[in-house]
């Protein structure tokens, strides 16, 4: 059985907030030393309350991946979401509110040198952060160019110590059915699973995002803690991470194994490849009335394409 999903062209028609009017915004924030919430928009910020690490941010940018434009408006990125924990429209960010963030614990288990828990305020007191502007590319065919803050995905895979033999670094998201109502349907494999190739979770562009517009990431986005590997189609990028778990079998990912013709394994962006059920050739970004033409590799190829010169023969689009 397959969740409805509306396309992404369904959306209200609202203006993108130009990129020079979001770095004055940050400026102010540094300069006038504002809380993270005070800048927040109207609902959501009473709905996040105190985040024990609202001071980290905004963080250094890094544009060493490029400062794709325009920047999608904060709006528009933080009220059209999918988290099908929440529910199967885009309007769940008000019934993502009630996941609690705090305390928030992380497990590392497998093929590492030494299983081990940690929370999501020791992990951040022990990897600085950094701000990227990526390009995000839903296989629904929506676009956003959004401000994520975190760390390199290396420098946790670091901190976990895998062992030679882990191929694979599988994640999953939280499971409590009685705050994510969908998750009380057992006809859909709970709790959310995706994962990576170790090389992958190496590459300089994987990064675990723990803020968005520069202040902790919203609970509908992510919240604590949630991958973003920009080459790929969204539905690869979990949210709301609980544990990775370093193996040498590749994991099979929550769309994988309700439909694995549709949704497979490597999930890179291609708009040559069509979706059996649609074109990924053009996109429409969020609060935009136009469509705009896909990259190939979502515009990171000449970060990401070596890694799959040895593996042409599998379905690296899909």
């Amino acid at each position: 059985m397959l969740i409805k999903r509306r396309r992404g062209w369904e959306l209200p028609e609202n203006r993108v907030t130009p990129e020079g009017i979001y770095l004055q915004r940050r400026d102010l924030v540094r300069v006038m030393g504002l809380g993270a919430a005070s800048l927040a928009l109207p609902g959501i910020a009473l709905a996040q309350g105190a985040d024990p690490s609202a001071a980290r941010y905004p963080a250094p940018r890094n544009d060493r991946y490029g400062v794709p434009t325009p920047m999608t408006a904060e709006k528009q990125a933080t009220t059209y979401n999918n988290f099908y924990e929440f529910g199967t429209d885009k309007s769940i960010w008000r019934d993502a509110q009630k996941l609690e963030v705090r305390p928030w614990t992380i497990k590392v288990s497998g093929l590492v040198e030494k299983p081990f828990e940690i929370g999501i305020d020791d992990l951040l007191a022990r990897l600085p952060l950094e701000e990227r502007v990526y390009r995000h590319r839903c296989v629904e065919t929506w676009s956003m160019i959004v401000p994520w803050t975190g760390f390199p995905m290396r420098s946790l895979v670091a901190l976990c110590k895998p062992t030679s033999g882990a191929q694979y670094v599988v994640m999953k998201t939280l499971s409590k059915p009685s705050v994510m109502p969908e998750q009380r349907d057992l006809l859909y494999p709970w709790p959310y699973t995706e994962g990576l190739a170790m090389d992958e979770a190496m590459n300089d562009l994987t990064f675990i995002a723990t803020g968005l517009y520069g202040k902790p990431i919203p609970k509908q986005n992510g919240a604590p803690l949630r991958l973003v590997a920009p080459w790929k189609y969204g539905f690869k990028n979990v949210k709301s991470i609980v544990s990775l778990e370093f193996s040498d079998k590749r994991p099979v990912g929550f769309w994988e194994k309700l439909q694995s013709q549709e949704y497979g394994f490597w999930a890179n962006v291609n708009p040559k490849v069509p979706h059996p059920r649609w074109s990924q050739a053009t996109e429409k970004p969020l609060g935009s009335s136009e469509r705009i033409p896909t990259l190939l590799y979502n515009g990171y190829a000449e970060f990401v394409a070596g890694l799959y010169t040895n593996r042409t023969a599998e379905k690296l689009y899909m």
